[in-house]
Formats: structure tokens, sequence, C-alpha cells
């Protein structure tokens, strides 16, 4: 096969904090029934490229789970095979370093050209033009790029490139950036060239792509830019999370990520499961709603994963709800991103209070958005605040006055 792909899927994505807590960041549940990772993965075989290695390193039991031996994405075939690849020796230090700690897959690969990818980010891609740019450029390595705010420029690495889009300068993260052309974390390169540049990099430690690989190869190699232009977002953060999920609800003229093209499908393993069930006096306006899922109360602007079950007068407003979480009769959730297995409890409120951002990580969460943790049971008319974060393992029997006020944060007391 001309490309082999690698997925980098190793990241613990810590900004998603609950939601990363027990499992590796490319595998958090995402637009109801797929998981993050399924873009990259679907995006492979959409262009056609079926010989795929996913580098993975924290919590990777979910993610492996899910994948298997890749048929979802038509990966089990003869002539394609996906593989997993794990630590061995020590830790990954960089994105670059973990390749490099995996130099057997680009020694044993008869591939021409490497193709790199994030497992993490959500987009839709036919990587076949990407590739083909880096040929008619005669290029040693290729970067997507993604035209950004000039005001948002300093969370990426950012680059200049000249009238023929050959890169003359990359900056990671720069304080004071000069262009709005945001690396994707998308490469395409030259697979000699890149073992060849890995093993001229074994000193450093902690070699990073956008930090060591990138900049040593701009002036002595050929390094392009290839500009996307369609939706391409990070869901790194909670207030990233909720808003991609919820943007998959927007009305046809609004709505940027086409989930049911049927030319360009989104696989992934799905369980099997019944379909939706709507009660007599359910409300449901501008939702997403999973195999497996009852709704018998009022659902708003909100995604609902696979066996939720909405017990009726409950209500849900601008909410991510993910698997088999049970939302007894009366509660009422807003802005709430509500992790796996969990019971909401009759007459429960998650939302409450004003507005206070939460006083531990008030990085994470300020804008109202409560988190909890897998298999929380909110007891039957508890009130929960905004900006709150519960952990897994959290019992609420020492609440005697019923109520989280908010910005708090919760987690399992240890023994």
């Amino acid at each position: 096969m001309e490309t082999l792909a690698l997925i980098l899927a190793g990241g613990r994505g810590s900004r998603l904090d609950i939601l990363s807590e027990k499992r590796v960041k490319p595998s958090v549940p995402f637009a109801g029934k797929f998981r993050i990772i399924d873009f990259a993965l679907s995006n492979c075989s959409n262009s056609g490229i079926y010989d795929v290695a996913i580098l993975t390193q924290y919590l990777p039991l979910s993610l492996n789970e899910h994948i298997g031996a890749g048929k979802p994405w038509d990966m089990d075939r003869r002539d394609s095979h996906i593989t997993l690849l794990q630590p061995h020796e020590s830790w990954y230090n960089g994105t670059a370093d973990s390749i490099r700690k995996n130099m057997h897959i680009l020694y044993q690969s008869r591939a021409k050209y490497v193709l790199i990818l994030s497992g993490d980010h959500i987009y839709k891609m036919d990587y076949r033009k990407l590739i083909d740019f880096h040929k008619e450029h005669n290029a040693e390595l290729t970067i997507a790029c993604k035209v950004v705010p000039l005001e948002e420029a300093s969370r990426f690495g950012i680059m200049e490139a000249d009238k023929n889009s050959k890169v003359e300068r990359f900056v990671e993260k720069p304080k004071e950036p000069k262009s709005d052309l945001a690396s994707m974390g998308i490469y395409v390169f030259n697979r000699e060239k890149l073992i060849e540049i890995l093993e001229s990099n074994d000193d450093i430690k902690d070699l990073d792509f956008g930090m060591h690989i990138i900049p040593s190869l701009i002036g002595d190699g050929d390094v392009y830019a290839y500009k996307f232009f369609d939706y391409w977002k990070d869901v790194g953060t909670y207030d990233s999370y909720l808003e991609a999920n919820l943007e998959l609800i927007e009305t046809v003229d609004k709505i940027q990520l086409d989930m049911y093209d049927p030319n360009w499908k989104i696989y992934t393993r799905s369980e099997e499961m019944p379909a939706v069930k709507i009660g007599s006096k359910a409300v449901i306006r501008q939702a997403l709603l999973s195999n497996g899922s009852i709704i018998a109360g009022e659902v708003y602007r909100s995604v609902i994963s696979p066996g939720v079950v909405v017990h009726p007068t409950a209500v849900v407003k601008n909410s991510v709800i993910l698997n088999n979480t049970v939302i007894e009769a009366n509660a009422h959730i807003e802005n709430a991103i509500i992790d796996k297995n969990c019971v909401i409890g009759e007459n429960a409120v998650i939302g409450d209070f004003d507005n206070i951002p939460n006083k531990e990580r008030p990085d994470l969460l300020k804008s109202g958005i409560t988190v909890l943790g897998k298999g929380i049971k909110i007891p039957k008319n508890f009130r929960v605040g905004k900006n709150v974060r519960i952990f897994s393992g959290v019992k609420f029997d020492k609440f005697e006055d019923g109520k989280i006020e908010s910005g708090e944060t919760l987690v399992k007391e240890k023994r």
C-alpha cells in the first residue's frame, strides 16, 4: 500500500478532566453513538487507506475494545489491517517520540508516504486530496492547516507560507502570532525522510513534531501547507465538547458537519439495541436520540446517547447525556455533561443556583456547565449548582441540606 496511517491516540486529554478520568480522550463518546476516534478512522476508510496503526498509551482498554480488529471501518480484510501499538520500553515523551519508539512499523512498511493523524479531532477529510497535494509539490513534509481567527491563533502551531504554499516559518503557540494559518496536527511525510529525521534526533528525549521536527525541516527541506476549509474542531475542553455536540442538532442551513452524507459515512462499533421509543406525552425539540433510548419526558437541544431513559415530566436542556443514564420523573437538567450509567433522582435539579466559576479549576468550568462522572447517583430532591465537577465514586449521604452550591468540586473519599 502506498500510504501508512499512524493515529496518535495516547493522550489523556486532561482538560476533559472527568470525561477522561477512566478513558483516553479519543475514546470519549461523541454525537450519541460514536467515539471521537471514529472520525479519523472513518476518514481513513473513506479515503481508501486501510494500513493503519494506532499508538495508544493512557488507559487504552476502552479504546482497544472499541477498535477490535477494525471491522466497522472495513479494516479486517485480507488486504488491510489495523495495528494497536502500546509503549513497550518506556512512556512516550512527545508526539514524535511516540513514533520513534515504534520505528519497527516504519521499517517494515512498504509505504512511500506516512500520514500522521491525531485521534481526538472532529472533522471529515478526504486524505487523498492531501496526499495528491504532497506529491504535486514534491514535498518532504506537508502540514494540513486551517485559517483561524487571529485572536485564537496563539492556541495553535502557526505557519507563515509563501504564495506557492511553501512554509517559511513555524512557531508553536506564539504569544503574538503574525499569521492565522494553524496546524491541524495532520502531517504527510515521505517515509524515508521520516525515518531519517527520527533517527537523527535520538538525543532529544521529548521529541515533538511542533517543537522540534517541523522547525528543523523548514529551510533545509521542502515543507508545504495544505489549506483545509471545512469543519474541524478540537474538542479538548468541556465548552468545545458541549458546543460541538450541540452544533450537530442545528437546522440544515446552519449545520457545519453533515453526519448524514451517504457518500462519507462515519462508522463506529455500535451495540445492538432496539429502536428509540418516544412516549405519548414526550416533548422533543432539536435533539439527537440514539438507539435504545426511551424518551417519556421533555428534551430540548440535547444529545441523548444509547440506552438513556428520560422518565415522564423530566426535562433535559442544552446537555449531553451519555450511555445508559436514567433521568427519573420531574428531574431537571440544564447545561450538563453526564457520563455513563448515572441516575438522576426524582425531582433532582442539575444546573441550579448562580453562575459561579469552578473554585478549584476555573480554567475548566466557568460558563455554567456541570459535569458528572461515571455511575453517579444523584438522590431524590437533590440540587446541584452550575460549574460543578463530580468525579466517579462520590456518595451523597453526608449532604444533609440536599444541595451542592455552584463552583464546587467533589471527589471520591480515600479510605
